[in-house]
């Protein structure tokens, strides 16, 4: 998010991550139907639809904090593939972070502190060292603008400058793979915007795998290379975002009419809901 100059930050090996036949149940109902979902290096998956459609609960399941009913991992690192179900705790956590919804707000801790919790995979066993963890608190304090509030108390962030803390955490823990569920919730439009230049930022010049969770259709489009659109706990769609946002399934799926276009300033993919005060404007516009 810094608008300064270029911050180094270590180009990752790339990990893929692939689930196969994911099947996640509550309460004895399935929630999640033997979905199918790659994360490849270099590429942002977005994945969206409605309330309820199993965005969250897939993307939770890729980072093993929901335990599947039936599902194959796999981490590749492009020499030799690893069962992602298998690694440890701490073998997972060196290759896959997660940017979850509503963390709480630990009290008696300063940013630094917040963000070095994303060295814990990192750091030895018995010695608790970590040779590259304060690099890497740095760059990821620069890289989310938080430098000048490193030694504030998190309880006195606003939201928005909680959820940064929390990304920053994320980055500090430097994996092949960041899973991202709502990324741009609390953030003002100027950090949205600054969030989806870092996740392009994150895979195009650094080859991080990047799976995020978005609401916002068109900051899907704008910032991912694949989007994977689900409805009741189903992928229904799984292709480039021109691909699988069209007027028809998107109607089919929100159960609201959308429009399609094009931005003709970026040439990016806009969409537009019609509500009934839309639809009446209209109308009227068509019989004046």
């Amino acid at each position: 998010m810094s608008s300064g100059e270029a911050i180094e930050f270590p180009r990752s090996r790339g990990h893929e991550l692939s689930a196969q036949d994911v099947t996640v149940a509550y309460d004895g109902t399935d929630v999640v139907h033997q979905a199918a979902i790659t994360i490849r290096p270099g590429e942002v998956t977005a994945l969206v639809g409605p309330n309820g459609s199993g965005k969250s609960t897939l993307l939770r399941t890729l980072a093993r904090l929901q335990r599947p009913r039936t599902a194959t991992l796999t981490l590749d690192d492009g020499e030799t593939p690893a069962d992602g179900l298998a690694l440890t705790a701490r073998e997972f956590s060196r290759r896959v972070a997660l940017l979850t919804q509503g963390r709480p707000t630990p009290s008696g801790l300063t940013v630094r502190d917040v963000v070095q919790f994303g060295r814990f995979p990192h750091r030895a066993r018995w010695s608790r060292t970590d040779p590259g963890g304060a690099d890497a608190v740095r760059r990821a304090l620069a890289m989310t603008d938080l430098d000048d509030l490193a030694d504030r108390g998190v309880e006195h962030l606003s939201g928005g400058q909680l959820q940064r803390v929390w990304l920053a955490s994320c980055l500090a823990q430097e994996t092949g793979v960041l899973l991202l569920d709502e990324p741009t919730t609390y953030l003002d439009l100027r950090y949205q915007v600054e969030l989806l230049d870092l996740i392009r930022d994150l895979a195009d010049d650094h080859g991080i795998a990047v799976g995020v969770v978005l609401h916002d259709l068109d900051q899907a489009a704008a910032v991912a290379d694949r989007i994977a659109l689900l409805r009741a706990g189903r992928i229904i769609a799984d292709g480039r975002p021109e691909d699988v946002l069209t007027a028809e399934r998107l109607t089919d799926t929100y159960g609201i009419r959308i429009d399609v276009d094009t931005d003709p300033p970026t040439g990016r993919l806009r969409t537009r809901a019609i509500g009934r005060h839309h639809a009446r404007t209209e109308r009227l516009s068509t019989t004046s």
